[in-house]
């Protein structure tokens, strides 16, 4: 068993949903992430406009999956990646449950 953690911008939620379907990771859980980027210059005159810190509305995907079906969809996500060059990559890990009651 593995535990498939995507995030992403909140504008990507249906394209990752539908990847989690192609994988056939059919059970999963979403919460709502801020993401923080904090890229100030070294030289504050360059970012004399600046309005602070830029914050994205982001979504943590994840479920705990079968080994294939996990890596399946890393593959997925990595297909998505190469393809739809936007900028804000969806990003994916595979971490592997040592105990589980289940």
């Amino acid at each position: 068993m593995k535990l498939f953690i995507v995030t992403s911008l909140k504008e990507y939620q249906d394209a990752v949903i539908r990847i989690f379907k192609e994988a056939k990771i059919s059970v999963f859980s979403i919460t709502e992430v801020v993401g923080f980027k904090d890229d100030h210059p070294a030289n504050i005159l360059e970012d004399w406009f600046a309005s602070g810190d830029e914050k994205f509305d982001s979504r943590m995907i994840f479920s705990f999956t079968a080994d294939e079906n996990a890596t399946h969809g890393m593959e997925l996500i990595e297909t998505y990646n190469q393809s739809n060059d936007t900028g804000f990559p969806i990003r994916a890990f595979i971490v592997p449950v040592e105990k589980s009651n289940l």
